[in-house]
């Protein structure tokens, strides 16, 4: 997903522009302190004071100039007007956010108005058009079956949750005036992997299969998670 966000901040802006930067749901703070290095000036909220503590940690390690770049803010990413006035940045990522929020149209509606016009919106969902994809792959054919039916799915951290089909977020995302530009399918070929699964050898090949797969038909559409790229209008 990195690799593919990369790809779309290089195509829109240029080359050496230090970007603003919200991330909204930034949990551990990966993400930013990537984009960070790059240069970039970020922004993360956070309402879980467990991440907040974390992401801390992980910039307190970081050198100076790299903290300088980031700013750590906890609440509530549906809150982002009480922060933040319309327009203030260049590129948000809401990335593992929607599948905990039960209606998430007024959120992403929030998000999008924060973006500068041109600006780039960065959704990391689950695919709702793939949930019997894993109980499948698994052999539990209950599941499997189940699933073909329902956006609802109990992740690995044993809670409840939902994913979202590409449609409806293709449609919610023009509506809010920031129209899908491109998408990407990940973890295609890795979603059954141990989170405690060790890196093989040959890890670039890996990635570079991944990589291939989340921009090709029909193997993106049944990746695990959606990587959506809408362009604020």
């Amino acid at each position: 997903m990195a690799r593919q966000l990369d790809e779309q901040i290089a195509g829109r802006f240029p080359v050496g522009q230090r970007l603003r930067v919200l991330d909204v749901g930034m949990g551990q703070g990966t993400q930013a302190l990537r984009l960070a290095r790059a240069g970039h000036q970020v922004t993360g909220l956070e309402q879980d004071s467990t991440m907040v503590a974390a992401a801390r940690a992980a910039l307190a390690a970081e050198p100076e100039g790299i903290r300088e770049r980031v700013r750590i803010i906890e609440g509530d990413g549906r809150d982002t007007g009480v922060h933040f006035l319309p327009g203030s940045f260049d590129v948000v990522l809401c990335h593992g956010v929607l599948m905990y929020v039960e209606e998430p149209d007024a959120l992403l509606a929030g998000v999008a108005r924060m973006l500068a016009h041109g600006g780039l919106l960065s959704l990391l969902v689950r695919n709702g058009d793939a949930l019997a994809m894993r109980p499948g792959l698994y052999g539990d054919w209950g599941g499997a079956l189940a699933a073909f039916d329902t956006v609802a799915y109990r992740n690995r951290l044993g809670l409840d949750v939902r994913a979202d089909r590409l449609e409806t977020l293709t449609a919610t995302l023009a509506g809010i005036g920031a129209p899908l530009h491109t998408w990407y399918g990940v973890r295609v070929f890795t979603d059954t992997a141990a989170d405690d699964a060790e890196a093989p050898a040959d890890v670039e090949t890996l990635l570079a299969v991944e990589e291939r797969a989340g921009r090709t038909d029909p193997y993106r559409r049944v990746a695990a998670l959606l990587h959506l790229c809408g362009v604020r209008d």
